[in-house]
């Protein structure tokens, strides 16, 4: 038996999809929701799954809160974007989780920018662990891009869908999306700093990754925009990182304790 986990906050437009794609493997759902005002709460109750609500932690503290409120061992952790293709579905019943070696399962992901499926720039096959023992493993206690500490994990044959983003001007606008200045506030609170030299090089370096080295210029406007959009977010953050120490008024005003 499998429990699903969702972490949520305002996915009115996504909730309904994701949990009815996790009730083909799964006896029961958890959403954890970080105090949505819209209809994401009421659509999950509708759906049956159980719903906790816990103020946003960062990304791996966030998807633990579920598991005191599973009753099975064996959870299925997928943001509300995401969904189980029909091969993912067959192997997934196909386990024999009860007697498996393993302590988790990892699965490709298909990102997509609107319906198109992005294969270059590192997004693909991008395997992500999502089905795990939680007796022996879980999602590393992070704020920020977290993954499964698994000891033994098996890589399975098949994908899970991810809609990224709705179109190519939310990689630089999708709301909610500060991941350089969350990633600057980590940073500084870890003792890491910047010279004036930091944001071009660590901007360019990401864009000659995915560009170059990850192909990006396969993918002809959706890969340059990518790599792009790489840049820019590596850039700002080693930027912002270099403000916090040269600037003492900006310092100040940043609050330090609310990452998120």
């Amino acid at each position: 038996m499998i429990t699903g986990v969702v972490i949520t906050l305002n996915e009115e437009k996504n909730i309904k999809a994701c949990i009815e794609s996790l009730q083909q493997v799964c006896s029961n759902i958890v959403v954890v929701d970080s105090q949505s005002t819209d209809r994401t709460l009421a659509i999950a109750e509708q759906l049956g799954a159980t719903v906790v609500t816990q103020a946003y932690l960062g990304d791996g503290l966030q998807k633990n809160v579920g598991l005191a409120h599973t009753d099975n061992q064996w959870i299925l952790s997928i943001d509300a974007d995401e969904r189980l293709t029909e091969e993912a579905v067959q192997q997934i019943q196909a386990l024999d989780l009860a007697n498996t070696a393993h302590d988790a399962f990892a699965f490709r992901r298909r990102n997509h920018i609107g319906s198109r499926w992005i294969k270059q720039c590192g997004w693909y096959p991008d395997y992500c662990i999502r089905l795990y023992n939680k007796s022996k493993t879980r999602f590393a206690e992070v704020k920020q891009h977290a993954a499964v500490e698994a000891k033994n994990p098996k890589q399975l044959d098949c994908d899970l869908i991810h809609y990224s983003f709705e179109n190519l001007g939310q990689l630089f606008a999708k709301p909610g999306r500060n991941f350089s200045g969350r990633a600057a506030k980590i940073m500084y609170q870890k003792g890491k700093r910047a010279n004036a030299f930091s944001p071009f090089v660590h901007g360019l370096n990401a864009f000659i990754r995915k560009y170059i080295f990850q192909r990006g210029f396969l993918g002809g406007v959706d890969g340059m925009t990518v790599a792009l959009s790489s840049a820019v977010n590596s850039y700002l953050k080693y930027a912002k990182l270099l403000e916090f120490q040269r600037d003492p008024k900006v310092l100040e005003n940043e609050d330090f304790n609310k990452v998120w």
